[in-house]
């Protein structure tokens, strides 16, 4: 990993906790601006500091062991997706009314096993249609979406160590008991899901917590996004080895082996045990870091990553289209996301009519695509504010529309042909991968404009982006349960649809810059201080190239 140019320094802290003042305020830019008429003295000039070489720092340690753990959780979550592909009876009667259920494209797989596979192992299989499969497949969002949260508000209360490592062998201890929830019947695997999902919910909320105290404001974006991208890493390497395993083992296997090795194996007592012995809440506590990346980051991020206090400015959050702006994207962006996590499979199963294992296989490639799309991106968004490229407003936005407007055509693409399985998949990647921008844009704005309320916004952000991980794959269960192709068509117009609405409104009102409430002053009291910008678009500080001006 290379070596910082240079970070922006704030040698100054305040003893009372209060928030600094505006000539130590931790600012991203070395220039002074003027923001609705008042003036803010930024910070020193950028010079080279010792001590900020990132390579097997303590911050990308940390950002490592999040990283595999991510990849533990999505793993174990996108399994049954492939696996409900082997779990349900294919040829079993469906109900249908007079529009009968149309498979018009042909059948192009090379690999003619897999009804043999299931035959010769005789894996018990389940009569399953469409609208119930969608439910079962968001059953997990049901309790996902209880602790979001409370998550963000007790890991920035209390730290997030303990709660993104508890969340993560949660889930994976509650994967190994999905076969019998199934065979007891559907309520008990959407409770089982359901539970899975609420163990999981606190992870993003404490992962954005911890960054709030560990990340220096211009390595946010690599940081955050690597971190985070061990989710897609992990759903690449599952997806396959999961086809692999229905086809070979039968789909039980996919459950036993993921949650053994992820709960009581190696991989999981390995990183339990990393993490709860090498993790720090935050560097000040960390007994290996070096004084010089301590006083490094302490020294950049400033009292922005102290804990906030039992009470929140709830009603200065509410009235804030920044963080408005963040909820409408990150609902629109979901619904595209969680469309192709939930039901991907289905699509090239039901419609492709792609084998089992080739299933596996070309649903993963789009996560491929779509991990190494993030790593660039947050290396550049970086790039660009530290070299005073642009703004961290612009650099927030430009990723975000290209991580939605462009993905929106790529999808109506795909609606228009019909069975052609090549074109489906170059679409389907190109789109999944592009959506994957959102990591150095909106996903990660939180920590811009409230860092110290980091944790709780990405619960309650969240809170409306896993909305569409319980609609979405119900609604694609309802549209396709009696014409699959004419249904699918329909899933990909309101997926492109919903990504343009996201996209145009967080590019409207989005901003990356620390809003009054982020300061910790009680509400009452907000209107006397001198703002750091405004809530609405209209005194947004307008990005010019020229570091000069």
């Amino acid at each position: 990993m290379a070596v910082q140019d240079g970070q922006p320094m704030n040698l100054s802290d305040s003893e009372d906790g209060e928030w600094p003042t505006e000539e130590v305020q931790p600012l991203l830019d070395n220039k002074a601006q003027t923001l609705g008429g008042a003036q803010h003295v930024t910070n020193i000039p950028l010079v080279p500091l010792a001590g900020s070489r990132q390579c097997c720092s303590a911050r990308w340690n940390l950002s490592f062991l999040m990283f595999l753990g991510f990849g533990m959780v999505y793993a174990l979550r996108v399994n049954l997706s492939v696996a409900m592909v082997a779990m349900v009876n294919g040829t079993a009667p469906q109900p249908v009314d007079n529009s009968t259920y149309l498979a018009v494209c042909p059948d192009h797989s090379t690999d003619n096993s897999s009804n043999t596979s299931r035959e010769t192992l005789r894996v018990q299989q389940f009569q399953w249609d469409s609208t119930t499969q969608g439910v079962i497949l968001s059953s997990f969002f049901y309790g996902y979406i209880l602790t979001q949260v409370p998550g963000g508000y007790l890991a920035g209360y209390f730290g997030g160590k303990l709660f993104l490592g508890l969340g993560v062998l949660v889930t994976a201890v509650l994967t190994l008991l999905t076969p019998l929830a199934a065979s007891l019947g559907v309520p008990y695997l959407v409770i089982l899901r359901a539970l899975e999902g609420f163990g999981e919910g606190v992870t993003y909320p404490a992962m954005n917590a911890m960054w709030a105290k560990w990340a220096p404001p211009l390595e946010r974006s690599r940081l955050m996004t690597f971190s985070g991208t061990g989710g897609s890493f992990g759903s690449f390497v599952a997806l396959p080895i999961t086809g692999f395993i229905c086809h070979s083992l039968g789909w039980a296997y996919v459950f036993y082996i993921f949650g053994k090795l992820f709960s009581t194996g190696a991989a999981g007592c390995i990183w339990a045990l990393l993490w709860f012995c090498l993790v720090t809440d935050e560097p000040l506590s960390h007994p290996r870091i070096s004084k010089q990346e301590r006083d490094h980051i302490t020294s950049s991020v400033g009292l922005q990553g102290k804990c906030h206090g039992w009470t929140l400015p709830f009603l200065s959050m509410l009235t804030s289209l920044p963080l408005w702006a963040i909820i409408i994207a990150h609902f629109c962006i979901n619904w595209s996301f969680y469309t192709l996590l939930t039901t991907l499979p289905s699509y090239m199963s039901q419609v492709l009519h792609f084998s089992i294992k080739e299933n596996g296989f070309l649903s993963a490639v789009p996560y491929f695509t779509s991990w190494v799309m993030s790593i660039i991106c947050g290396q550049l968004a970086d790039r660009m504010r530290e070299r005073r490229i642009a703004s961290t407003t612009f650099v927030r936005k430009m990723f975000t529309v290209i991580g939605s407007l462009l993905p929106a055509a790529f999808f109506i693409a795909t609606a228009f042909i019909d069975c052609d399985y090549v074109a489906a998949m170059v679409f389907l990647t190109v789109s999944s991968t592009l959506i994957a921008a959102n990591s150095a844009g909106f996903s990660i704005n939180h920590i811009d404009i409230a860092p110290r309320y980091a944790g709780v916004l990405l619960g309650i952000t969240n809170t409306f982006g896993t909305l569409p991980g319980m609609i979405a794959p119900t609604v694609v269960g309802y549209l396709t349960a009696q014409n699959a192709l004419a249904g699918w068509k329909i899933v990909f117009y309101i997926s492109a649809a919903i990504l343009t609405f996201g996209g145009v409104f967080y590019t409207a009102f989005g901003s990356g810059e620390p809003q009054v409430w982020s300061k910790g002053i009680p509400e009452g009291k907000q209107r006397d201080q001198k703002s750091i910008t405004s809530p609405t678009l209209i005194n947004h500080p307008v990005w010019s190239p020229d570091p000069d001006e």
